[in-house]
C-alpha cells in the first residue's frame, strides 16, 4: 500500500524549492492519492500537473494501482495549516469560534500558535440614540476555532 510519507518524501523538495506548500495530503485505503498544495502567489494548472507526473513516475502501476489527484483548496474552504493563514492576511475572513457564535473580520496577524482577527460592529453606546462603529480585535488559537474561511467577493 501506498503512504502518506511515501508521496510526501517525493514531492517535499520539489514544491519547497518552489516556494509551495502542502495544504492536505490523504491516501485511501484503495490507494485514492488526493494532494492539495498551494503557495502565496497562487498554483497553475501546469504546476499541479507537474506534481502529479512526478508522483506518477515514482511508482509501478503494475505493481500497485493508485487514483491520482492534485490540485489546489477550493475557493470556501477552510484554512488548514500556518501558511495559508499567512498567504490570507489582511484579507476578510469568516470565523467559526468552538464557543461562541460566527463572526466576519479582517485576518490581521498569524503567529505559530494563532491569529488575530479584527471586527469592526455597530454596538449601542449607553446615553446615545445611534449605535456607533468599534473595532474589536480577536485572539485565538488554532485549536479555539471550527474553521476560518477566506471570504470571497467580486
Amino acid at each position: 500500500m501506498i503512504t502518506k510519507e511515501q508521496i510526501q518524501n517525493i514531492i517535499q523538495e520539489k514544491i519547497e524549492n518552489d516556494d509551495c506548500f502542502i495544504v492536505d495530503l490523504k491516501v485511501s485505503v484503495n490507494n485514492k492519492i488526493t494532494v492539495l498544495i498551494d503557495s502565496t502567489d497562487g498554483i497553475s494548472i501546469d504546476y499541479c500537473i507537474q506534481i502529479s507526473r512526478l508522483i506518477e513516475g515514482s511508482f509501478d502501476r503494475d505493481e500497485e494501482d493508485f487514483e491520482l489527484e492534485v490540485s489546489t483548496p477550493g475557493l470556501g474552504q477552510p484554512l488548514k495549516v500556518l501558511n495559508q493563514y499567512k498567504k490570507n492576511i489582511g484579507r476578510n475572513v469568516e470565523v467559526t469560534p468552538f464557543e461562541t457564535v460566527p463572526f466576519k473580520g479582517t485576518l490581521k496577524e498569524v503567529t505559530e500558535s494563532g491569529f488575530i482577527v479584527e471586527e469592526e460592529k455597530k454596538v449601542k453606546i449607553e446615553g446615545q440614540k445611534k449605535k456607533e462603529l468599534k473595532v474589536f480585535n480577536h485572539n485565538y488559537t488554532f485549536d479555539e476555532v471550527k474553521s476560518v474561511k477566506v471570504i470571497v467577493s467580486f
